[in-house]
């Protein structure tokens, strides 16, 4: 898989890719990941990428000219399968969307700054919105990095146990069951016992039923969605 990043700060998360399994992937050749600085195609002397909303108000908006200059150049050597951009105004990412992007060959990402990107280019170009929640950051930098580390974590050979990705959170519409490690004592708490029974069949009934209990009780609004595992 190969990912491409537009960023105002491409400092910001270059180094985020190098660490944790991300790296590894990137080692392994299982996904290439690259940061690309919007003000390479900067206007002027001073590079310029934003500039003053039309209509007046509080705020910068990314200029289109660098962000176009940008995509039509990535896309005249590959085609993309979704050109991403991270944004608030958009629907929240899911894990069934992290499984299908995961599937893609090539990706796009934009990290919008300021008040956002130029509109003209939301319509011309993305083909995705994504947001990681309700709230605001400083930049799309953050948020394009999680939707990395989601996407490439599923990629095969990534996670050194594959079954792994299968038992996380909401993978089946579910929050994870608690897990417990060594020590099967610790501060006079002790791990369940069925944990310690060795009863594949027991463990896997008690994990689905800490999963439904957990989730009615932090997430009642999954055990809602059609997508879950009822």
């Amino acid at each position: 898989m190969r990912i491409d990043i537009l960023s105002a700060v491409p400092a910001v998360i270059r180094e985020v890719f190098n660490h944790s399994i991300i790296g590894r992937a990137r080692r392994k050749g299982l996904a290439e990941i690259y940061v690309h600085d919007l003000h390479d195609f900067g206007l002027g002397k001073y590079r310029q990428i934003d500039d003053y909303m039309y209509g007046g108000g509080a705020g910068m908006v990314l200029r289109p000219e660098p962000l176009d200059a940008w995509i039509r150049k990535l896309k005249s050597e590959r085609d993309y399968d979704e050109i991403i951009f991270m944004t608030p105004d958009a629907p929240v990412l899911t894990q069934p969307t992290v499984n299908e992007l995961s599937l893609k060959k090539n990706l796009m990402i934009i990290a919008g700054h300021y008040k956002g990107i130029d509109e003209r280019i939301r319509q011309m170009h993305v083909t995705r919105e994504i947001s990681i929640g309700d709230y605001v950051l400083s930049g799309g930098e953050l948020p394009a990095a999680v939707l990395v580390d989601a996407v490439v974590r599923l990629l095969p050979g990534a996670l050194n146990d594959e079954t792994s990705a299968l038992t996380d959170s909401f993978q089946n519409g579910l929050l994870s069951p608690p897990v417990y490690t060594r020590p099967a004592e610790f501060k006079g708490m002790k791990v369940p016992s069925v944990l310690l029974s060795g009863n594949h069949a027991a463990i896997e009934k008690w994990r689905e039923e800490q999963s439904r209990k957990k989730t009615a009780r932090i997430r009642p609004d999954l055990l809602k969605n059609p997508d879950s595992d009822k």
